[in-house]
C-alpha cells in the first residue's frame, strides 16, 4: 500500500484547527473529503502537529496510506481540484517507505509568531499577527526569551488541556527580532524544538510581550519557568499569529 507525504500550507482563520471533528470544519476533515473524493478511498491523515483553532502553516506535513498508486503529482494535483475554494494547498506530495511517520519520524518543529507593533490597528494582515499598540522593546523580549532555551520542565507554560505524558521539552531555538517592512512594524519571535506542549508557544510569546513592555526582567521569565505554575506564566497570545512553518525529518523526510 503507497504512504504519500503531503506538504500542506492553509489559513487556520476558518477552520476549528487541525484534528477531525464531528461537526465542526477543520483542515485534517477538509483534506481527507478532497481525498476521498478523487480517490474514492477514506484515508485518514496523520500530520507532524496538531495545529489549534486559528493557526496558520505553511509547511505542515502529513501523511496517508491509498490502497491504488497514483503518480505523487496527481495526487497533489486532485486534491487541490477538490479543496477549492478552501484556503487549504497541498504544496507537494512523495512517495515514502512505510516506516515513515509525520508525526514520530519528525526530529524537530519550526512555528514563528508575528507581532504588528506599531499604533495603527492591521488591515491587510490582521488574520495573521497579534496588533500590540503600545511599543515593545524587542531587545528586553530577546534576552528574556534566553532564560528558556534548554532542557526545561514547561509546565508554567503548558495548558490545562494538555495531554503530553511529560511536560519537560528541550527548547532549541527562541530568537525574537524587530522586522521593519513599509507601514508594517512587525517583532518576530522564531522557535524550534523536537516538540512542543499544548499553547506552549503561545504562552511563551504572551511571557515575552510582558517582558517587552518591561514588566517582566530577564530574572522574572526564569522565575516564572522555575515554578513550574502556569498561573504565573504572561497571557497566552492569540491564535492569529501563530504559523508552523516546517518540519525536519532525517533523510529529508524519505
Amino acid at each position: 500500500m503507497p504512504r504519500y507525504r503531503l506538504l500542506i500550507e492553509y489559513d487556520g482563520a476558518p477552520f476549528c484547527g487541525w484534528q477531525r471533528q464531528a461537526e465542526d470544519a477543520t483542515v485534517q476533515g477538509a483534506v481527507e473529503a478532497a481525498v476521498e473524493r478523487f480517490s474514492g478511498e477514506a484515508a485518514r491523515l496523520t500530520c507532524a502537529g496538531r495545529t489549534d483553532a486559528g493557526v496558520h502553516a505553511t509547511g505542515q506535513v502529513a501523511h496517508l496510506d491509498l490502497a491504488k498508486a497514483w503518480r505523487t503529482d496527481t495526487v497533489r494535483d486532485a486534491i487541490n481540484a477538490h479543496l477549492r475554494p478552501l484556503p487549504v494547498a497541498v504544496i507537494a506530495a512523495d512517495l515514502v517507505g512505510p516506516e515513515f511517520d509525520a508525526r514520530h519520524s519528525a526530529i524537530r518543529r519550526h512555528y514563528r509568531y508575528r507581532i504588528l507593533n506599531r499604533r495603527s490597528p492591521a488591515a491587510l494582515v490582521r488574520p495573521y499577527v497579534w496588533h500590540v499598540p503600545w511599543a515593545l522593546d524587542a531587545e528586553a523580549m530577546h534576552a528574556a526569551a534566553q532564560r528558556l532555551l534548554g532542557r526545561h520542565d514547561f509546565s508554567a507554560f503548558r495548558a490545562a488541556e494538555c495531554q503530553a505524558a511529560s511536560p519537560v521539552r528541550t527548547l532549541e531555538r527562541l530568537d525574537v527580532a524587530r522586522e521593519a517592512a513599509g507601514p508594517l512594524e512587525e517583532i518576530v519571535v522564531t522557535t524550534h524544538a523536537r516538540s512542543f506542549l499544548h499553547h506552549q508557544v503561545r504562552s511563551m510569546v504572551g511571557t515575552l510581550m510582558l517582558a517587552g513592555s518591561h514588566r517582566l526582567t530577564p530574572d522574572d521569565v526564569a522565575a516564572i519557568l522555575a515554578a513550574r505554575d502556569r498561573s504565573r506564566c504572561g497571557p497566552m497570545a492569540p491564535a492569529c499569529g501563530l504559523t508552523l512553518t516546517g518540519v525536519d525529518y532525517a533523510d529529508a523526510g524519505k
